[in-house]
Order: C-alpha cells, then sequence, then structure tokens
C-alpha cells in the first residue's frame, strides 16, 4: 500500500509540476515596432479575403460588423469570436498595432494568452509588416461597439488555455505561401491567397480528435464541419473527375454558384458573400490556377 500510495503521489506530484510549468511557459515571439504607414484600402481588401467580416459579425442575428461572430459549436464547445472594433473595453481600442501583429500572426492575445485554434491565424503567420499596417488601418475605421462577445462555453479540461500551449507544440502548422521556381505568377499568387489569407485548407481539410487539420490530406475534404455539414475535396483530380475548370471555380467563387448550376450553401454561401466576392478577378483566377493544380 505504501508503494502504491508514493506511485500515486509521484505521478500525481509530477502531472502538477507538469502543469505549473506549463502554464508559465512563454510562447510565441517578440514583435518588433511596425512603423509603416497602412493603406486603408489595401487593408480592408485583407480583411475581406481573411474572411474577418465573416467570422466576427453575427449577420443572422443583425449585429454591427465586426462586433462579434454567430456561435461556433464544435465537439470541444461552443466558440464565439469577439468584437473587433475600436471600443476600448470590448475591442480592440486599447491594443497597439504590435498586439494586433502578434494576435493575426502569432495567434497570441496582448496578456500573452493562446488563442484557441478555431481562430486561423496559423494561416496569417506569413502577412508582412505592411499587411498587418495595412489591416491595421482599415479596423481604425470600424465604428467602436460596446458590447463584449459572448464568452466561450467551453468544458473542463477545454477551458484551461494553458493546455493550448502544448498543443501548439504538437499541431501547429503553419501554411507555405512562399513563390516556387518555374511557377508563372497568377499560380504563386494563388498559392499565396489559398494558403494564406483564404485559408482554403481550414474548411478542406479533414481534423483529428483533438481538432488539428490532418496534413497528409491536405483539401481531400471534411464530413464534419464544426458549423454543421461537410466541405468537398478540392484536390484537383477530383474536381477535374467533376468537370471543373479553373474558369468554373473562378466564377463560383465570384458568383456562388457551381458548373451544374446549383449555389454553395452553409459556410461556403458566408465565403463568397462576405469575403471571395469582392476579391479581382484576377485573384479569383489565380486561386483557381492554384486549386487546379496545386496537388504536387
Amino acid at each position: 500500500m505504501g508503494l502504491f500510495r508514493w506511485i500515486v503521489g509521484t505521478g500525481l506530484m509530477a502531472g502538477i509540476g507538469t502543469a505549473a510549468a506549463t502554464f508559465v511557459w512563454p510562447i510565441g515571439t517578440e514583435v518588433e515596432e511596425i512603423t509603416l504607414e497602412g493603406d486603408v484600402n489595401r487593408g480592408a481588401y485583407l480583411a475581406r479575403a481573411s474572411g474577418c467580416i465573416a467570422c466576427h459579425t453575427n449577420a443572422e442575428e443583425g449585429s454591427a460588423p465586426l462586433a462579434g461572430g454567430a456561435p461556433l459549436k464544435t465537439d470541444f464547445g461552443t466558440f464565439y469570436p469577439p468584437n473587433l472594433t475600436t471600443d476600448p473595453e470590448y475591442g480592440m481600442g486599447s491594443w497597439t498595432v504590435e498586439d494586433f501583429a502578434r494576435a493575426v500572426r502569432q495567434g497570441i492575445s496582448p496578456d500573452g494568452k493562446p488563442y484557441y485554434p478555431t481562430f486561423t491565424y496559423p494561416f496569417y503567420a506569413n502577412f508582412s509588416d505592411q499587411d498587418i499596417a495595412d489591416l491595421w488601418a482599415a479596423f481604425q475605421t470600424v465604428p467602436p461597439v460596446d458590447e463584449a462577445a459572448p464568452e466561450h462555453d467551453v468544458s473542463f479540461p477545454f477551458d484551461q488555455r494553458w493546455g493550448l500551449k502544448l498543443w501548439r507544440a504538437a499541431f501547429l502548422n503553419i501554411p507555405n505561401t512562399d513563390p516556387e521556381p518555374g511557377r508563372n505568377d497568377a499560380w504563386n499568387r494563388g498559392k499565396e491567397l489559398v494558403n494564406g489569407a483564404t485559408h482554403c485548407s481550414a474548411c478542406h481539410t479533414p481534423r483529428n480528435v483533438v481538432g488539428a487539420r490532418i496534413i497528409a490530406e491536405r483539401f481531400s475534404g471534411n464530413a464534419d464541419l464544426p458549423v454543421g455539414g461537410k466541405a468537398p475535396s478540392i484536390l484537383s483530380a477530383d474536381l477535374l473527375a467533376e468537370g471543373w475548370t479553373a474558369d468554373d471555380l473562378a466564377y463560383a467563387l465570384r458568383s456562388g454558384i457551381t458548373p451544374s448550376g446549383d449555389v454553395f450553401g452553409g459556410s461556403m454561401a458566408e465565403v463568397v458573400q462576405f469575403g471571395t466576392r469582392f476579391l479581382t478577378d484576377d485573384d479569383l483566377n489565380a486561386m483557381a490556377t492554384y486549386i487546379m493544380d496545386s496537388d504536387t
């Protein structure tokens, strides 16, 4: 009995020690001062492409733009995208541009807490300082809304944010957005958008039991989206087999209408309504070019 108690006690102390160490374990990197002047129009465009409006606006409830999003129900609980207006108490009005950069590119709040992976920050990790300055300039034009988004409804142990540090260490994956030699400008621009701002694989890639993308099955579809429904495969071989062309895909991203005459539903309809329909024809064609030739 004494040995059993010693083993249990030792294990318990080790567990407490690991938890304590994880709790104080710093994450992320320091953000250098950003002094670039932001372009409001470019920032607004990038915000549209990145899904900021679609995610952080509860359109069904008629809420103000960027005042907080509709509930996102998952197997781990219900998450509420926060208020991104300029309100100093409930939004980002008291933030600095460096706070914003760390949140967007690293998924870390101004007080050093990790954001849940429902926030698609890994796809924004390669945003340049100019991208950040432009986005920041655009967000400064958003009227303040003095109302907090609801608190996440997440049960134990998923409500323990320090545990996300372990998740990040094991599963954080930053997609490659670098241009590839031998590819034309349109293909490389498409890669930058699809793997970055528009974060297509966030929905079109299956996830494991802890909510991390299964990188080896990128673009192969997700039959169990948190918002319900499923995201089909966007592997080029599968799209080609179904008769899609790059022109079809670019048009669908603009209009929400598929080659069969059907329309996108669910979350993809919101992606088009609040995001991709605002993109230029060149960018939509670039995305389509990359997706239709990105399996290698």
